[in-house]
């Protein structure tokens, strides 16, 4: 079949269930992971031949997003920071503003002294998308990474290893955590921060497919591993150290009375949508 061919009968395929414009997306990227071609490449050779294998696999894909299982998880693979990262069924699919939250921290840490021997722990690291984007960016720092799901850590691992980045990868439930062993100079957390009200909100791939225990928590008690990781962090932080959340937009007061109430100095950031999606508190 030809590469022409086989993008209308994908298009045709998906229509109804997808827009257009998403449903070419998904093509592209799946051209770029199968066939080791471009967007460009594909307009320019649209009579390249597709052999029988490389059709199996477009058909594979096509049956797992009309269960809308997300594309990154069909590829194996997302883009963060720049960098290449692994993901499956046990992480959560890297996203623009955890990359925002990254980097603010570059952005302290560059303002303040970029040649900075920092300790840096990442709780709840998933993919270690945010632990590695760190180590990689900031080579003098030491980074260590923390998660409850030891299968989120061997895909951690694997993109640590990916990315020639050197973390220290720590399996233990926070929760459970009297205190942390080390002092740290900055502690950067993207917790469970959904509400069960909240999920009405969600799109389909991510009700479906992505970890439940890394993105919900009960309406009950929303802010349980901001306060915590910010009881932790009183007694683990360096005077003048850093503590930063990815949070929820709609309970950006709450958590920052809460960190505030544990002594520290807040700042809340929005994201490019407008939203208040990060906070920093600075210890004392």
């Amino acid at each position: 079949m030809k590469i022409s061919h086989l993008k209308i009968k994908f298009l045709k395929a998906l229509e109804g269930e997808y827009p257009p414009e998403e449903a070419g997306s998904f093509f592209n990227l799946l051209a770029e992971a199968y066939l080791k071609k471009t967007r460009l490449e594909i307009a320019l050779e649209p009579n390249a031949p597709v052999n029988d294998k490389k059709l199996s696999l477009f058909d594979a894909a096509v049956e797992r997003l009309m269960n809308h299982e997300p594309i990154q998880y069909i590829i194996g693979e997302t883009e963060f920071f720049g960098l290449k990262f692994r993901v499956n069924e046990n992480v959560l699919i890297p996203r623009p503003e955890t990359e925002e939250l990254v980097q603010w921290i570059l952005e302290d840490v560059r303002r303040n002294d970029a040649s900075a021997k920092l300790k840096i722990l990442d709780i709840g690291t998933g993919s270690g998308c945010i632990a590695v984007s760190l180590a990689k960016l900031l080579p003098q720092a030491t980074v260590s990474a923390m998660d409850i799901s030891a299968k989120a850590l061997e895909v951690a691992k694997e993109n640590a290893t990916l990315n020639a980045a050197e973390v220290n990868f720590i399996e233990a439930d926070i929760l459970q955590q009297e205190k942390l062993e080390e002092k740290y100079d900055i502690i950067v957390s993207n917790p469970p921060y959904v509400r069960e009200i909240e999920k009405k909100e969600m799109q389909r791939n991510v009700l479906e497919h992505e970890p439940a225990t890394a993105l919900y928590v009960k309406d009950l008690d929303p802010l349980i591993f901001y306060n915590k990781i910010t009881k932790l962090a009183t007694g683990t932080l360096n005077p003048g150290g850093c503590l930063y959340f990815e949070i929820n937009q709609y309970l950006a007061e709450d958590t920052r009375e809460l960190v505030e109430g544990f002594g520290f100095t807040t700042t809340l950031k929005k994201d490019i949508f407008g939203n208040h999606r990060m906070l920093k508190g600075i210890w004392k």
